[in-house]
């Protein structure tokens, strides 16, 4: 390996190459020339004494040695990320940027109007949203804060319990008129069923407590929660909605709440570094605000 120090830049532009498989598509992805990425990944090479891509015919391939260098060079990224994050937030009042992380369902349904009166309060913040469900994006300071559906167990979080959010069954009163309101769960099998394609740790945490609740059992298959409430608004069938998200609309009507209810813990951390940044502080509480507003109603 020779003795210089690779440009941060340029492991960016290799996360780019990895993710994207060619100089061309990198270049368009970060603003850059062909010859500028390029460039890039012959000087990492050079100074990290290593080959990292090879030419395909689709392309570039990552060699065993770009693959081993990819969580690394994440990190450095992220890090890049947080140290502006950091340094744009000083002066005398509140500003800088401050990186969200949430559910497709709170990014977009729920922390719009949240986000909408913090920024007014404090104009000279910027707000970095990601729909993400990941539990190590704080840790890997991918984002400052996060809001999860879950208890963060990392020692190194701050973190806050603000309740749960209930979900329940509802459907378009269109389709209830075309098609009846069911009055039990076993009449649900005379009914179009939107819910999930691929199982994951909400799913069959559910299905052990509603076995009937299957794939083989659904008309409308989504991973998406924003694909899945979108259906249901259309009319396509009975499927899933927090409860206090499908309130704000008189068009959803709740089904069988006696008989079906599903609770998430609904939970806001961040990094305990970030503990006495003004920036994150003022989010952070803005955060708890608005979303124990949302979880009682």
């Amino acid at each position: 390996m020779a003795e210089s120090e690779p440009n941060w830049e340029w492991y960016r532009t290799f996360l780019s190459v990895l993710e994207t498989g060619s100089l061309s598509a990198a270049g368009r992805e970060m603003g850059l020339t062909q010859p500028t990425v390029g460039r890039h990944i012959e000087q990492l090479e050079v100074t990290l004494g290593l080959k990292l891509f090879i030419r395909s015919f689709d392309g570039l391939s990552p060699t065993d040695a770009a693959l081993e260098l990819k969580p690394y060079a994440t990190g450095i990224a992220a890090t890049s990320a947080a140290l502006r994050r950091v340094a744009s937030s000083h002066g005398k009042e509140v500003r800088g940027t401050v990186r969200l992380t949430a559910s497709e369902i709170i990014s977009v349904e729920v922390l719009p109007p949240i986000l909408t009166q913090l920024r007014r309060r404090h104009p000279g913040l910027r707000i970095e949203l990601v729909m993400s469900n990941r539990a190590d994006d704080l840790l890997q300071r991918e984002a400052d804060i996060a809001v999860r559906m879950f208890k963060p167990a990392q020692d190194a979080l701050v973190a806050r319990r603000l309740g749960s959010i209930e979900l329940g069954l509802h459907a378009h009163r269109r389709y209830l008129a075309a098609h009846g309101v069911p009055k039990s769960i076993d009449a649900l099998a005379d009914h179009t069923l939107i819910g999930f394609d691929q199982e994951n740790a909400y799913v069959r945490k559910a299905l052990e407590q509603f076995p009937w609740l299957s794939r083989a059992s659904l008309a409308f298959r989504a991973d998406s929660d924003l694909a899945q409430l979108a259906a249901i608004r259309a009319g396509f069938g009975i499927g899933i909605c927090q409860v206090a998200l499908a309130a704000r609309d008189d068009a959803l009507v709740h089904l069988l709440p006696g008989k079906f209810s599903f609770k998430m813990e609904t939970w806001v951390a961040m990094h305990e570094d970030l503990r006495a940044s003004r920036r994150c502080a003022v989010t952070f509480a803005a955060l708890v605000e608005g979303l124990n507003a949302y979880i009682r109603g």
